[in-house]
């Protein structure tokens, strides 16, 4: 049984025990939301996440080879970095090298869940073998998507709202950058050169076998997420968002757990009301965002404006961020714009959870303050979200032995007010 059929049928399964006690929450309320799709539980060998209603945002970051840089032993380094800096899962997006033998390296050595984007290899392998995408068989789609489950993945990226309607609405209502969703572009390519509807648009039952069989998560993907803040809350991506909503209404039905893919650039004006549409049209299920970006120029600074976005789209309701590098829209990244990235990401869902009110989070902040009130520099670096950042910069510019720092040295705020305070006595 899936997660979501026990949770209907009052059954208490070990992972709803443990994501409850991790998260602070009453694993009963905890077995309503999954049952109501309001949030999933994702596996990795015993190891269980939550993500959705009342639960902290959670952090997914990217890795995974490309043509030109297909390194395994680097993608294993990113990865242990991403799981040091307290990532709570990583995708596999390699497109580059053995992608049987990556994934299965990455699956066999992370200690957080793992998800991928199947079409990818699929589509790679068809052009390897037939020379072209045209050739690509629906059959090949799901052979792949079922290699994955194989494997362990905990969930997987499936652009099933592409369809020639949504499509339709892209040729009527064109846009500034089209389309830069890889797996959407993917299928757009085939379904133009077929002339035929999107295989996981047309064959979502073949799909809904494969999740209920292994209990992954189905992320249905955003591959009409706008790739420009111009392109934002436009026709073609209120129509892909539509047909999701569809879409997780036939998963639920069978009790297959569901997550949606949200947009990629949207003006930070824009973000409350994409937050509210999703919950709305896809029934509160959780929401994953990339980012967003909230304005287009600052390349080598990505994964700050994603990070803007992000804390708002958390503070809406957004359950699940996905981290952007500094190298977004620039080129592969490597091990320190992973870290940068996961760091960006954390800080993001961390202020989003406060507006929240999850419990945990003001609590890490109330200890931080106390510290910083106290002068307790190992207790300030320990609570840091990067301590090694913290302690770069604090012996870099403050001597150990000085109980102040180097901003206002012996005219600190604090001292003054402390002494002050204890001898009645004004500076």
């Amino acid at each position: 049984m899936t997660e979501k059929e026990k949770a209907k049928k009052g059954i208490i399964s070990e992972g709803m025990k443990k994501v409850a006690e991790e998260e602070k929450i009453e694993v009963e309320k905890l077995a309503e939301y999954i049952s109501e799709g309001k949030v999933v539980i994702l596996k990795h060998r015993n190891k269980y996440l939550g993500i959705g209603k009342g639960l902290r945002t959670k952090v997914n970051t990217n890795i995974g080879t490309s043509p030109d840089m297909a390194d395994i032993n680097l993608e294993l380094e990113k990865l242990e970095k991403a799981c040091e800096y307290k990532t709570d899962t990583v995708m596999d997006l390699s497109t580059g090298g053995k992608l049987d033998e990556i994934r299965r390296k990455i699956i066999e050595n992370s200690p957080v869940p793992v998800g991928t984007v199947p079409i990818y290899q699929a589509a790679i392998e068809t052009i390897e073998e037939k020379g072209t995408i045209v050739k690509m068989e629906p059959d090949k789609i799901f052979e792949v998507i079922e290699r994955h489950a194989k494997d362990g993945v905990s969930f997987i990226t499936v652009h099933c709202g592409v369809n020639l309607k949504t499509l339709e609405r892209l040729r009527k209502n064109p846009r500034k950058t089209m389309v830069v969703s890889r797996g959407g572009a993917f299928l757009i390519s085939w379904m133009i050169s077929n002339e035929k509807e999107n295989p996981l648009y047309e064959n979502f039952d073949r799909l809904i076998e494969i999740a209920k069989k292994y209990d992954i998560i189905l992320s249905l993907g955003d591959g009409m997420r706008p790739g420009s803040i111009l392109d934002s809350t436009d026709r073609p991506q209120i129509e892909e968002l539509i047909t999701l909503g569809e879409l997780t209404d036939i998963a639920w039905r069978e009790d297959v757990q569901v997550m949606i893919e949200g947009p990629g650039h949207i003006p930070i004006n824009e973000i409350p009301a994409n937050v509210i549409l999703e919950k709305k049209i896809c029934k509160d299920a959780p929401f994953y965002v990339l980012g967003p970006v909230v304005t287009d120029i600052a390349p080598g600074y990505d994964h700050i404006t994603s990070a803007i976005g992000a804390a708002v789209a958390g503070m809406y309701g957004a359950d699940f961020i996905c981290y952007v590098t500094p190298s977004e829209h620039l080129g592969l990244p490597g091990v320190e714009e992973v870290i940068e990235g996961v760091v960006a990401a954390r800080i993001a869902a961390h202020t989003a959870d406060i507006a929240k009110k999850i419990p945990s989070a003001i609590e890490w902040d109330m200890e931080m303050d106390i510290a910083r009130k106290e002068r307790k520099w190992e207790k300030q670096k320990k609570l840091s979200i990067d301590p090694e950042k913290f302690e770069k910069l604090y012996r870099k510019y403050t001597p150990s032995e000085r109980d102040v720092c180097t901003m206002c040295g012996k005219y600190c705020a604090l001292k003054i007010v402390e002494k002050s305070l204890k001898t009645k006595i004004i500076f």
